[in-house]
């Protein structure tokens, strides 16, 4: 199994109704995407300082089953629409579980 995590961070005016629009559609996206086997997405509880602002951790059956998910024109537009517009910083990993 594949894991592949995602910390952004946004810009401090950044409003939550945007965060939340993110989250819903992430969320959605294990309907939309038949590669994805789990996801969960939200904002960071700001325990500790210097924590990212909105995490995403999906699994995916192998390589081939992320790559599929990259190239999924729904991924796509929540990049394009929700992601892109609002990001100041993106860091991600893939591993294997």
């Amino acid at each position: 199994m594949l894991r592949h995590v995602v910390v952004f961070r946004f810009p401090s005016d950044t409003s939550d109704a945007s965060l939340d629009e993110l989250r819903a559609a992430l969320l959605a996206l294990p309907d939309q995407v038949p590669e994805i086997r789990a996801l969960s997405a939200g904002t960071d509880l700001r325990m500790r300082d210097g924590n990212g602002d909105f995490a995403v951790v999906a699994d995916f059956d192998d390589a081939d089953g992320f790559r599929a998910f990259l190239a999924n024109p729904q991924y796509a537009r929540v990049m394009a629409e929700l992601i892109m517009p609002h990001i100041e910083s993106r860091h991600a990993v893939q591993l294997s579980v």
